[in-house]
């Protein structure tokens, strides 16, 4: 076994290393194992076994451990992982900086963000860029807070848009909006007709939320969600798991239970009525959604562009809650008895006075 903190690469050794051992391995790391990687890069499992053999030989130590299971990282190719990162991240700045010189309106664009934040905001925001770089290929990839660095981290998307900053010395992360998470039910579940609820309320409550995921890190909303169960008193809540959040806000409008969700993603369903926001201030919590590059990364035109339209992306205003605004058919409601109170008031006041005498 080789000691991580004492294994180095010799830069003389990256100078020579042939780009696709390195494509190799970073393949079989993101894909689990030499079968997914040979499909992914469309090779024959022998050529991709060959290139880790010329690898191996290059670095003098084993970059995996085969085990009954499949492969993992060794010492070795741990170390050797950040550097083979940063190997393939710079190969993509240089493609980068050669479509630049061809103008910031032609090239590639990738933005990874985690799903839950395709608002319409957010997509009206990227139909503007696209709007104005047509010749601009824009590619939007989705995944988990950790997995956004990670495609940053390795060059795989030019920028990221994830929950919370990433403490990687290898990423420059920036708070760009704090993301409100917002209770809700069906529209004719009992606790719509509260205009404030005490969490006491809750005891009996199903809640709809994102399965756990063994072995990965927990995103960070769901964390949010139950730390204020928790807070709450009500850890020992039943939770159906639902792993899609189309899906989740379609059984709380069906009124399998409630959910804790980010207002972004919930706005047109809030407008249609599908969904009714609680007002429960105990619940109240916000999550930092943050801009994420890598450090001294090459900027083209375009990508200078999206991150200044990132950097001020105008989140939706919150929806309003109950206690500010009950419902819409309430809020008309109201409006159609003031407007008719005030006829019936400019009625009197333009009504002929009685004759005297």
């Amino acid at each position: 076994m080789y000691n991580a903190s004492c294994f180095s690469i010799p830069s003389v050794i990256l100078m020579v290393m042939e780009l696709d051992h390195v494509q190799a391995f970073l393949a079989i790391v993101r894909c689990g194992g030499f079968t997914r990687a040979s499909s992914s890069l469309h090779l024959s499992q022998p050529a991709i076994s060959r290139r880790i053999d010329l690898l191996e030989r290059e670095l003098g130590a084993p970059v995996f451990e085969r085990m009954r299971g499949g492969v993992v990282l060794s010492d070795a190719g741990r170390a050797f992982l950040p550097h083979a990162e940063a190997l393939q991240a710079q190969l993509q700045d240089g493609i980068a900086a050669v479509q630049a010189v061809r103008g910031a309106s032609h090239g590639t664009v990738t933005l990874a963000i985690v799903g839950t934040l395709a608002s319409t905001s957010l997509t009206d925001c990227l139909r503007r860029f696209r709007g104005s770089y047509p010749a601009v290929e824009l590619r939007v990839r989705t995944a988990l807070s950790a997995e956004v660095s990670a495609l940053v981290r390795r060059g795989d998307a030019t920028l990221g848009l994830r929950y919370e900053s990433d403490p990687d010395p290898a990423l420059v992360s920036s708070t760009i909006h704090d993301e409100p998470m917002v209770p809700v039910c069906a529209p004719d579940h009992h606790l719509a007709r509260k205009r404030s609820v005490n969490p006491a309320a809750l005891a009996s409550e199903r809640w709809i939320a994102f399965p756990p995921r063994p072995g990965a890190a927990r995103e960070p909303y769901a964390s949010a969600f139950e730390q204020r169960l928790a807070i709450c008193g009500l850890h020992a809540s039943e939770i159906i798991p639902i792993d899609s959040l189309t899906a989740q806000k379609r059984m709380v409008s069906a009124g399998f239970g409630l959910a804790l969700l980010p207002a972004s993603s919930i706005d047109e369903e809030l407008r249609a009525g599908t969904l009714h926001a609680l007002r429960i201030p105990a619940l109240h919590a916000t999550i930092p959604v943050a801009l994420v590059q890598r450090r001294r990364a090459f900027h083209s035109g375009a990508t200078k562009a999206l991150l200044a339209i990132l950097t001020a992306w105008p989140a939706l205003p919150s929806p309003k809650l109950p206690a500010a605004r009950s419902t819409v058919r309430e809020a008309m409601t109201r409006r159609g008895a003031k407007q008719a109170a005030a006829r019936a008031r400019g009625d009197r006041s333009n009504a002929t006075p009685p004759r005297r005498g």
